[in-house]
């Protein structure tokens, strides 16, 4: 981690790997979000939709999630989304992973686990 504080960006390489990181959450993101608009636009429909697996997501202890929760989740969402599109924009760009309070890399590690991120775990916190 003390290599990356010297750097002021990180290298194309790196860049490729968290690019491929976040296409894959944005395809499963979309994928989540797609289920939960056809969630609600079939709410009065007991078709066999509700019996395949990514059902499950729908699943939270309760039988099903009620019409406003289902939407307040696709809001989610589509944030969600729009957060990695703009990650992949800064990838683009050149300044992913660049913390905008700090201006030091935000470590790989934090990365991979929320790659949309823009602060560094010492702005973050110092946020609170």
């Amino acid at each position: 981690m003390a290599e990356d504080n010297k750097k002021n960006r990180y290298s194309d390489a790196e860049l490729d790997e968290f690019k491929a990181i976040i296409l894959r959450k944005l395809e499963e993101a979309k994928a989540d979000y797609d289920l939960l608009k056809g969630t609600m636009s079939h709410s009065d429909d007991h078709g066999t939709d509700d019996t395949s697996p990514t059902f499950k997501l729908m699943e939270d202890g309760s039988d099903v999630l009620s019409k406003e929760e289902t939407a307040q989740l696709a809001v989610r969402q589509q944030k969600f989304i729009k957060h990695l599109e703009d990650a992949l924009v800064r990838i683009e760009n050149k300044t992913y992973g660049v913390c905008r309070v700090t201006g030091k890399l935000i470590s790989k590690e934090r990365l991979r686990v929320v790659p949309h991120a823009t602060l560094s775990i010492e702005a973050k916190l110092n946020q609170q």
